[in-house]
């Protein structure tokens, strides 16, 4: 008999793990998630000493909207005994490998999840999904869940290199220790070039040369400012969603820097660490180039030498490395296995999900069978959907969507900041005529 699930979730990150910890609170449901993967394991190769979340430990997989589940990053502490001692370290920011050791907790322990499988085919029979994996098993399932996660972006320029003198910084853990010569070149100036800049500039032996390369003007920091990380609430997803197509493009590139700059900790050590060098002893040398795109990468023999052009002076620059590490970022691009089903998925002109609020892929297919896609709305849910900001939030709506009912309490005060012309909450000492406060605009249930 073919096993017909609820739910069946294709790739196991932090997102597609959320959701899979939301729906552990809920019975008589038939869930299932699957990865090719052996086994849990996040970013590996971004797990340098020392960085750091740019995101609130109470931002985790269910706290938001379930803080009593079995699966917070409180009860991780708990459970491994490290609660206090949590607390007395003071952290200005978690751990990447704390936050990485309890998904993997987490994934260790619930059910529901399956490793070492891999989907090799999406299709729709008029009833249900089917999936088959590479062994030759076949599945039906009434919802699907995507989560594979995103791409290693490499420009046009760096392909002739990659493998032999370039890689992209999520292997950087596991390649750099073995690249040959004593010149590297970080090309990004987001936080994954600064970890790797510091990193260098603290480990490597002297006589190294690091050169940090980035289009942006100057090594620009995070907005993290109490009103910028209002972009990152769920009242302010809402009615983003409803904007226009080209106004909600236009808005995400305005807010590159409340999702893409640099944790002020890792300026100020990378500052700290440049003067020390400088004033205070020999080590690597640091060459900071700023406002600087990358053309052309020239190979000649033993040599490989960067086209750059400054977009301060104009002029045209060159730099050797014998190591490039791309901190170019990632792409989205839709997965090999849901070819069968992509004639029936809205897509953008990008070629990208058209998403509907509740995360669900707009489709031509009946109503109460849906692909939900995680991690798949940066142009239509805004600068936080790539982030673990709203990684709970965005389950619950999934959850409530699926069961077509509000299991989750999802409802939300009026936002503080006014970003529509529709939010004007009364002030709260204004009275009614019989003297009680008029209650608050209602606010439409996400689910």
């Amino acid at each position: 008999m073919t096993t017909i699930h609820d739910l069946a979730g294709i790739g196991i990150g932090p997102f597609n793990l959320s959701l899979a910890a939301q729906l552990d609170s809920i019975s008589g449901l038939d869930i299932r998630f699957f990865d090719r993967a052996p086994r849990f394991d996040w970013h590996p190769g971004m797990m340098l000493p020392g960085v750091e979340l740019q995101t609130s430990f109470l931002k985790d997989l269910v706290t938001a909207t379930n803080p009593t589940s079995p699966w917070s990053f409180v009860s991780y502490l708990v459970a491994h005994k490290r609660f206090y001692e949590f607390l007395n370290a003071d952290f200005e920011a978690v751990p990447r490998r704390e936050f990485a050791s309890y998904l993997a907790w987490v994934a260790e322990n619930l059910p529901a999840l399956d490793f070492g499988c891999n989907v090799r085919e999406v299709d729709f029979d008029g009833r249900h999904f089917t999936f088959a994996f590479d062994d030759g098993e076949r599945r039906l399932a009434r919802n699907l869940a995507l989560g594979v996660g995103l791409t290693p972006h490499v420009p046009d320029w760096a392909r002739p290199a990659i493998g032999s003198r370039a890689f992209h910084s999520s292997e950087t853990a596991c390649r750099l220790g073995c690249s040959q010569g004593r010149r590297f070149a970080i090309v990004g100036g987001g936080q994954s070039g600064a970890e790797i800049a510091l990193h260098l500039l603290s480990a490597a032996p002297a006589g190294t040369e690091v050169l940090w390369i980035s289009r942006r003007s100057n090594f620009q920091p995070l907005d993290d400012s109490p009103f910028a990380d209002e972009q990152f609430t769920p009242s302010y997803v809402e009615r983003f969603h409803a904007l226009t197509e080209p106004r909600r493009r236009a808005t995400v590139e305005r807010q590159k820097l409340s999702g893409d700059g640099i944790s002020m900790s890792t300026l100020r050590s990378l500052y700290r660490r440049l003067y020390e060098l400088r004033h205070l002893g020999d080590g690597p040398h640091a060459r900071l180039l700023p406002h600087r795109e990358v053309l052309d990468l020239v190979l000649e023999g033993d040599e490989a030498r960067l086209v750059m052009r400054n977009g301060f002076d104009g002029s045209i620059e060159m730099a050797s490395a014998d190591t490039i590490v791309l901190a170019t970022g990632y792409n989205q691009a839709l997965p090999d296995f849901i070819a069968p089903l992509k004639s029936k998925l809205a897509l953008g002109e990008d070629g990208l999900f058209r998403l509907n609020r509740d995360f669900s892929v707009k489709w031509d297919g009946p109503a109460d069978r849906r692909v939900f896609a995680l991690n798949a709305g940066r142009y239509t849910h805004g600068i936080a959907e790539p982030q673990l900001s709203l990684m709970a939030w965005r389950s619950a709506v999934i959850v409530n969507a699926l069961l077509g009912r509000r299991h989750f309490d999802l409802e939300e005060r009026p936002p503080l900041v006014r970003w529509t012309s529709e939010d004007h909450p009364a002030p709260a000492t204004m009275m009614s005529a019989q003297g009680r406060r008029p209650p608050p605009p209602p606010v439409q249930n996400r689910a």
